[in-house]
């Protein structure tokens, strides 16, 4: 009952918290408290929630096995569709307000600005692993279920150079979630996770003690 509960908790915060920047983004649009660029300024406050989001998917892994919180798996799928919401958001500014929808002006956007080609990349990639995120889809695809959605470190490694090329000049923040993505993959290696099951038995047996 208490595991359920925690659960129910765990699942209030994740929406809650992923809503958090819509939110105050309609807010600020409603206020009209944007810059004095308001689709740069819309543009930005959607594609980082979408990096942070995909950046917390794909933390879970690594939380379940490392630290065995188990209900880190459990809310996986609701960050990582929020993460794909957010990108929807951040290619429609792109495409919608930005360039009023003339294909041709998209065109050569993502034809000759690097940073667009690598996001519109980042977003096709996403969207896959957005379809196949049900238990439909991983019970259909068996095996190649787990493969096709280990592309999600090639959306987050494109995300991360589009953020790059995007910003120029200070890329600390840029470079710190692509440390992060970076982390999170050597955490995903078998010696790490055995490694740290032997810890987590050994403190479990320490405080026994």
């Amino acid at each position: 009952m208490r595991s359920n509960r925690s659960l129910d908790v765990v699942r209030v915060v994740t929406h809650l918290g992923a809503l958090i920047p819509l939110v105050t983004l309609i807010w600020d649009i409603v206020l009209n408290r944007l810059s004095v660029n308001p689709i740069q300024d819309i543009t930005f406050r959607t594609g980082k929630p979408a990096l942070v989001l995909l950046v917390l998917t794909l933390a879970c892994t690594p939380a379940k096995t490392i630290f065995g919180l188990r209900d880190a798996l459990r809310i996986r799928r609701t960050l990582g569709l929020y993460s794909f919401s957010y990108a929807c958001l951040h290619f429609l500014v792109f495409v919608g307000l930005d360039y009023g929808l003339d294909l041709l002006l998209l065109r050569e956007a993502i034809l000759e600005k690097p940073y667009a080609l690598v996001g519109f990349l980042a977003f096709l990639t996403l969207i896959p692993l957005a379809i196949t995120s049900t238990v439909n889809w991983m019970r259909r695809l068996g095996r190649r279920w787990k493969l096709l959605h280990r592309l999600v470190y090639v959306t987050g490694t494109l995300a991360v150079v589009h953020y790059v090329w995007l910003v120029k000049s200070d890329i600390r923040q840029p470079l710190a979630f692509g440390a992060a993505i970076g982390l999170l993959l050597l955490a995903r290696l078998p010696v790490i996770g055995r490694a740290a099951r032997r810890m987590r038995v050994k403190f479990r047996t320490n405080v026994i003690v």
